[in-house]
């Protein structure tokens, strides 16, 4: 399957929205924590209310867990994700200077971080090559055919083995606004989508 021609067709339908206007690293690593679970609008909209009362590290921890959790509120398990948030805070004040690491490594050593968010930091505010893979990406995919897997860790493998690594860094933001508005989880819209004839899949509204 032609990889190049399926972003190539999908980059001139999204403009860069969310995380691509975001650059802070502090900021992209709390909203992912704060995705999980959590619909993109609802976590764009709870991270920009938190952030406007807390923006650094030692804010975080100086506020009271009450008032992040009122902030977050909307947000899947809202109370666990304040209690991450002042954790990662005081780790990122006592072992890295109050600064998010630039290493999958360290960010890994962080509560509630795995992969997909340690890819986000990197991808979008370190503007390292890296695939962040999350229900989007799976699976849309193992939709297309570009991949045959079962977790994401699996994917972000194989997409790493047929994505040309310049494209890398637009994996996620392209298949997540695609995954929002054409190839949804129980209805995608094939009539309209613009690579439906490069699709693998015979069966596309599973």
């Amino acid at each position: 399957m032609d990889t190049e021609e399926i972003f190539d067709r999908l980059k001139p339908l999204y403009p860069h929205e969310y995380f691509s206007t975001e650059r802070d690293p502090f900021y992209i690593l709390i909203s992912t924590v704060l995705s999980q679970r959590t619909r993109d609008e609802v976590t764009e909209v709870a991270s920009r209310r938190l952030f406007e009362h807390y923006s650094t590290p030692v804010q975080m921890v100086g506020a009271d867990v009450k008032s992040i959790e009122s902030l977050i509120r909307d947000v899947g398990f809202y109370r666990v994700k304040a209690g991450r948030i002042k954790e990662i805070s005081q780790i990122l004040i006592d072992e890295y200077y109050s600064q998010v690491p630039a290493c999958m490594d360290e960010l890994l050593k962080l509560p509630g971080v795995g992969r997909k968010t340690a890819n986000c930091v990197l991808s979008y505010a370190f503007l390292e090559k890296a695939i962040a893979v999350d229900t989007h990406v799976h699976r849309i995919s193992n939709r297309l055919g570009l991949v045959d897997t079962v977790t994401p860790e699996q994917t972000e493998i194989e997409l790493q083995k047929q994505v040309p690594v310049s494209y890398w860094r637009e994996v996620n933001e392209l298949f997540v606004q695609f995954g929002k508005t054409v190839c949804k989880p129980l209805s995608p819209d094939c009539e309209v989508c613009v690579i439906e004839d490069l699709c693998a899949k015979k069966e596309k509204k599973k």
